[in-house]
């Protein structure tokens, strides 16, 4: 399976993301051409080779009005009304368009921190334009609904942090281009290089304190944390902000499963790199290749029933299907006392886990269930829609391990025999002739 591992030992950033996706890409400098090609307002983004902790990579700039705000994050400019949440360390005016001037002074740790100063004239952004900017970049329609999605989580992260509704939230019109435009290039590389599953490790968030307008904020910055909830994250000895918002939104929207580097062939490694310098070498690394060929974890519950009549075990089966065990069967088993008795057997995902045995408990007489975590080895399954002479007929492919099955959907076969009156296992044979030439065709 070809999967993408992202490795967030120092945090991660958009522009570290998209530097890491880079060098894994076939055609970078046609992926940075294309990016500059899309009409992303005054906006340009370049890249170039850097060196970390002695590692060679990429680090990636983008340029809004000729300015390069490579520490701006689209969700550190969110704001309700005229709030700021500004996450890097200069001292600059801002002069907006509702008619007056704030001075601000920010000191802010961050990977990519810097110190200038300048003036910028800033209009002010709602969600809505920003998906209004994304719906007319020439992009795949899925690359422009991923952009649009992952800005919808920042939006959603602000509001909350704000009390406020997404639709409220604003966005500065630098910070929100500069982020537009690194959110554009991971979503259209993740696109191209399409793996199956995208694994992300812990994510390092840095520790300590930060200052902006609001004052001291904890790092993670609120926004962050809230992106990250249900994240397996670390804190750690670095100081400073190492996870933005815009970073973790990234990884939130498109990561399967979050742990430790899974066994696989890794093909190609990719080095992102922040702009600071830390004691250690300031990079998100991406790694691709393939682990092995569908395997996966799955869980067996057991419990052993010998007081239960079959109507509510019957009952209890339903119940468990509809909460979305794989499957569920029952097998007759001798006890203790020579009485007779069923061993009830469900396989489930392990994120199940707990509303299953809150169905056992609740709808059968055991009193404790049994776990095994099993590996299991499954073939690719896909699902199409395949023309007919009885009409369209769903069919069910399956591959991996040398071996390649098709099989028409049973609902879609009883259909067409209670409509015509044939036979179920005619139906079945004569269907499946016309799969069987439509795949040679």
């Amino acid at each position: 399976m070809k999967t993408l591992y992202l490795e967030c030992n120092m945090g991660a950033a958009g522009d570290m993301l998209t530097a890491a996706l880079l060098e894994l890409h076939p055609d970078p400098e046609g992926v940075i051409a294309w990016l500059n090609g899309l009409g992303i307002p005054d906006t340009v983004i370049s890249s170039e080779k850097a060196v970390k902790g002695g590692i060679h990579g990429t680090h990636v700039s983008v340029k809004v009005g000729g300015v390069e705000e490579e520490s701006m994050d689209a969700a550190e400019h969110g704001h309700e009304h005229h709030h700021h949440d500004h996450d890097h360390d200069h001292d600059h005016d801002h002069d907006h368009d509702h008619g007056h001037t704030h001075e601000h002074t920010h000191e802010h740790e961050h990977p990519h921190d810097h110190e200038h100063e300048h003036e910028h004239h800033h209009e002010h952004h709602h969600l809505s334009d920003i998906e209004h900017i994304v719906s007319h970049l020439t992009l795949p329609e899925k690359v422009r609904e991923d952009i649009i999605n992952v800005y919808r989580l920042i939006a959603e992260a602000e509001a909350h942090v704000h009390g406020t509704t997404p639709d409220q939230i604003h966005f500065h019109e630098v910070g929100t281009m500069d982020a537009v435009m690194d959110v554009a290039a991971v979503c259209l590389m993740i696109y191209e290089l399409a793996p199956e599953k995208i694994v992300v490790s812990p994510v390092h968030t840095g520790s300590g304190e930060v200052h902006c307008a609001h004052g001291i904020l904890p790092v993670p910055a609120p926004a962050a944390a809230y992106l990250l909830r249900d994240i397996p994250t670390y804190g750690g000895e670095v100081k400073g902000e190492l996870c933005t918002p815009t970073g973790a939104a990234l990884l939130r929207y498109f990561a399967d499963e979050f742990g430790e580097q899974p066994v696989m062939r890794v093909s190609k490694i990719g080095y992102g790199m922040g702009k600071k310098d830390f004691p250690r070498a300031n990079c998100l690394r991406a790694m691709l290749g393939e682990t092995a060929e569908a395997g996966d974890r799955i869980l067996e519950l057991r419990c052993n029933l010998d007081d239960m009549t079959g109507e509510d075990l019957g009952y209890c089966v339903e119940q468990l299907f509809s909460a979305g065990a794989r499957d569920v069967f029952t097998t007759a088993v001798g006890m203790k006392k020579g009485r007779t008795g069923t061993l009830l057997t469900v396989i489930c995902d392990p994120e199940r886990r707990d509303r299953i045995l809150e169905i056992l408990f609740r709808d059968t007489t055991t009193l404790g269930v049994r776990e095994t975590v099993c590996s299991r080895h499954i073939l690719r399954r896909t699902e199409e829609t395949v023309t007919t002479s009885f009409g369209p007929v769903r069919v069910k492919n399956s591959e991996g391990f040398g071996v390649k099955r098709r099989k028409a959907e049973y609902e879609d076969l009883a259909r067409i025999a209670r409509e015509t009156g044939l036979p179920l296992a005619e139906i079945r044979e004569k269907i499946g002739d016309e799969i069987r030439r439509d795949k040679e065709d």
